[in-house]
């Protein structure tokens, strides 16, 4: 995202006067600017993202993941969104000089469930199936949510409440590099840490909740995580 597309969604106003009946927006959630970088920590190039591949990164906290996709084709300039509490929010597309990449968190915004080293029910799919009728979406197995990050995350089918939370990226197009910076729409960060406090203890031994830093490595999931669940 451009600097000034945040500065276009920071100063965009609540409800309008005489409107009682709509929520606040929702509004970006700034943390760290994170630089994306390969797994031998140099800065990821956007122009060398694969296409349709899942990526993961954690941001922006060292035990929440989120996924990095190369849509192969531009993402939706603009949608309108909104959280499981009902507030708005517009998401602004992508990234990179097709405008084709984007990140959301990977937590389904229904049971919380998320790729983990051994396992993962959640990924993009480009493919359809018997489960996935539409194809380019990312499914969660677990009770299939299915969102389109094409349009910020929106849910297609499934009974997730609400969209992924999208990960604010900001590209610098005379380095080809990618930092994320924050996030938009409605986190689950935490309820992910009440929820999992057991294991993730056990895999972070207590720096789940540290922030990532000035930099997070991106990998394959087919890498990060053992098995992958494709329902």
């Amino acid at each position: 995202m451009e600097r000034r597309d945040f500065l276009k969604i920071c100063a965009a106003g609540a409800a309008t006067a005489g409107a009682p009946a709509l929520a606040a927006d929702a509004r970006p959630q700034l943390y760290s600017r994170t630089l994306l970088v390969d797994e031998k920590g140099a800065a990821l190039r956007a122009s060398r993202v694969p296409v349709e591949r899942n990526l993961v990164f954690h941001y922006p906290f060292a035990a929440t993941p989120c996924f990095l996709l190369n849509l192969g084709r531009p993402a939706k300039a603009a949608a309108t969104l909104k959280t499981g509490d009902n507030r708005p929010y517009e998401w602004k597309g992508g990234v990179g000089a097709g405008r084709s990449i984007v990140a959301y968190s990977a937590i389904c915004a229904h049971k919380l469930t998320y790729p983990t080293r051994d396992i993962s029910f959640i990924s993009y799919r480009p493919e359809k199936s018997a489960r996935n009728r539409i194809g380019h979406v990312i499914h969660c197995c677990s009770e299939h949510s299915q969102y389109d990050p094409a349009e910020g995350g929106r849910v297609v089918a499934g009974p997730a409440p609400q969209p992924l939370a999208s990960i604010l990226l900001e590209w610098d197009s005379s380095k080809d590099e990618i930092h994320a910076v924050g996030t938009l729409g409605g986190e689950m960060f935490n309820e992910f840490f009440e929820k999992y406090a057991f294991r993730l203890e056990m895999e972070h031994g207590g720096a789940g909740k540290q922030p990532v830093g000035k930099a997070t490595r991106v990998e394959e999931l087919e890498n990060y995580c053992k098995q992958q669940v494709k329902c």
